[in-house]
């Protein structure tokens, strides 16, 4: 039985992306998932950050 496509948008860029890494990237912020791309720039020199996670388009079984 196949698996239904789970699909997920950076909160930064609205692009779909099959990893997602789940942030928090300003003061007080909320997590927020990024693609790789967007998260090169929310995580450099950020004193806010803090890494939550990654998400995968494909789940293992």
């Amino acid at each position: 039985m196949a698996r239904p496509v789970r699909v997920k948008l950076c909160a930064r860029c609205s692009l779909a992306a099959p990893t997602l890494y789940r942030v928090k990237c300003e003061v007080d912020g909320d997590w927020i998932f990024v693609c790789p791309e967007c998260w090169q720039h929310v995580s450099q020199d950020n004193p806010f950050y803090v890494y939550g996670g990654t998400w995968k388009a494909k789940k293992k079984h």
